[in-house]
Formats: C-alpha cells, sequence, structure tokens
C-alpha cells in the first residue's frame, strides 16, 4: 500500500541516531543521506527522516503513529532499548503483548527526538 513514509527532523542528526539505532535493531542498515535528509530503503519500502523543505518548523502528528515490523519480540525489546538509549521516549505503556478481537500482537511505543510516535510490532503465530 505504501511506497515511502518521511517524517520531519528538528535535530537531523539526533534524528539520525535514533533511527540507525532503533531500526539497526530490526535488522536494518543506518540511513544513508546528506545535509537535509535521511533514507532507509529495504525491498519493501522507504521510510525517511528530513528537514521541512519549505524551511518552517517540523512538527509530529497528532494521533498519527508509524509501525516498524519485528520478527520477534525480542527485536520489538531491542529496538524500544536502542530508542529509549538515543533520545526517544516511551509513551503509551511499556513493551509487551496486546489483544484484541482480531489478533494478538506484541508491541513497544516510542517519541522520536522530534516527537514523532513510532512503535515496533511483531504478530505471534496465532
Amino acid at each position: 500500500m505504501f511506497t515511502h513514509i518521511f517524517l520531519g527532523a528538528k535535530d537531523l542528526e539526533a534524528s539520525r541516531q535514533f533511527y540507525d539505532a532503533t531500526l539497526g535493531a530490526l535488522g536494518h542498515a543506518p540511513g544513508a543521506g546528506n545535509s537535509t535528509r535521511y533514507v532507509y530503503r529495504t525491498p519493501t519500502g522507504t521510510f525517511g527522516i528530513t528537514l521541512p523543505i519549505n524551511g518552517e518548523a517540523a512538527t509530529f502528528g497528532n494521533g498519527s503513529t508509524f509501525g516498524f515490523a519485528a520478527k520477534s519480540e525480542a527485536e520489538v525489546d531491542a529496538f524500544h532499548a536502542a530508542g529509549v538509549a538515543h533520545g526517544g521516549v516511551t509513551c503509551e505503556d511499556p513493551p509487551g503483548l496486546r489483544k484484541n478481537p482480531a489478533f494478538t500482537y506484541y508491541i513497544a511505543y516510542l517519541r522520536d527526538p522530534a516527537g514523532n510516535k513510532i512503535c515496533a510490532m511483531y504478530r505471534p503465530a496465532q
């Protein structure tokens, strides 16, 4: 459904360090970039962080969450730990198992250095 997602960064270097660490915990290579943006490419899509091209301040979307797929509960935990160690802030409940009528999942939520809400999710076999 998606080809790419870009989030605004207030401090590009702090955001790069945060995403290199959190996405690295999920098995992704460090971002490639320049003085205005970094891009993380995978076979299934592209994620990027960027200074806003209009020169205005980066802001986060109220009610928005961007989720990254994890291959295990351990990867979710590593994502969360790496994020907290690199300027992220825990939000919502602590990492853990959640159940709803449709499926069970293991998830961890963070706010990145610019305040964007992200998560890593693993869906165990049911």
